[in-house]
């Protein structure tokens, strides 16, 4: 049986429909591929595409969607919330079912040969890809961005990438390429125009400040809802719930005299953490996914 993956990758650019649909088109065109969502955020400029398919099929498709985004996304003048170094920002390959994540790891080592050698684009490996320890960390790769990577990337030694030439591309930066296990991307938003308090209680709940053990946060300022953010990725929902998440902030937000207006989850999520947060606030007795009806019927 062949290797079933999913991939999530992440691009700059969620203003423009027609080149977004440009990117999704080359994704399709792998007849094997499926898409299973498309998440495009304004404020953040940022597009996130959700596939799933065998290892080799996916990968194709990937390198498919990263040519296009390459001929069409210009960080020169990319403006946005979410921070980038690339057209293509990252790439992260998540093994399904039987999938070993050693193969995932061989799968995103094998895609990023081919951008590095056919579109000249500087690849950074990460989580469990990476081939050094301070590079496990998406957010140590990054650093301050796009620009910074562009100034210092041939002068710093801790900037050389992975592979590929050590200056980024003219117009499409960088990329991240990666094996990780599922994460949830989740955003909570608040009734504030005051970005102090978002980045406040990001830097509370996330690991790298003391906060939760698989929570990474940033807070940010949304101006078009005249509100800010505070956008997290859940990287074991098991031990750190959405739930704890979501009532953690509200209870902060309260102590700050703010609301919770609402939140999203960006991309797609596992059942499991949609039926831990019923369990929770419904105070289910012994509930199990064996009682959500669609559950019976796709075992069936």
């Amino acid at each position: 049986m062949r290797s079933l993956m999913e991939s999530i990758p992440n691009f700059s650019e969620g203003r423009r429909p027609e080149v977004i649909e440009k990117i999704v088109s080359a994704a399709r065109s792998v007849s094997e591929v499926r898409i299973l969502d498309l998440h495009s955020d304004e404020d953040h400029n940022r597009s996130v595409l959700t596939l799933a398919g065998p290892a080799e099929a996916l990968q194709e498709s990937l390198f498919r969607t990263v040519e296009v985004a390459t001929q069409l996304i210009d960080l020169r003048g990319h403006t946005g919330e979410h921070p980038r170094i690339g057209a293509t920002d990252v790439v992260p390959f998540v093994p399904l079912g039987e999938t070993s994540m050693t193969e995932a790891v061989e799968a995103a080592r094998t895609l990023a040969q081919r951008v590095a050698s056919e579109l000249e684009i500087p690849v950074y490996f990460y989580e469990e890809a990476a081939t050094r320890p301070d590079r496990r960390n998406l957010e140590h790769i990054r650093g301050k961005g796009f620009e910074d990577l562009r100034d210092n990337i041939s002068a710093d030694q801790e900037r050389v990438p992975d592979l590929g030439p050590s200056a980024v591309h003219p117009t499409a930066g960088a990329i991240v390429i990666g094996a990780r296990g599922p994460l949830i991307a989740y955003n909570v938003y608040l009734n504030t125009e005051d970005v102090k308090v978002a980045k406040e209680i990001a830097r509370a709940i996330r690991h790298s400040s003391g906060g939760l053990r698989y929570v990474k946060a940033m807070g940010f300022e949304i101006p078009a809802r005249r509100q800010t953010q505070v956008s997290m990725n859940l990287t074991n929902y098991r031990a750190s719930s959405i739930y704890t998440v979501f009532e953690l902030i509200k209870r902060m937000a309260e102590a700050h005299g703010v609301l919770v207006v609402e939140s999203e989850v960006v991309g797609l999520l596992p059942m499991q953490a949609l039926t831990d947060a019923a369990r929770f606030y419904l105070r289910l007795h012994q509930f199990d996914l064996d009682q959500v009806l669609e559950t019976k019927l796709m075992g069936d």
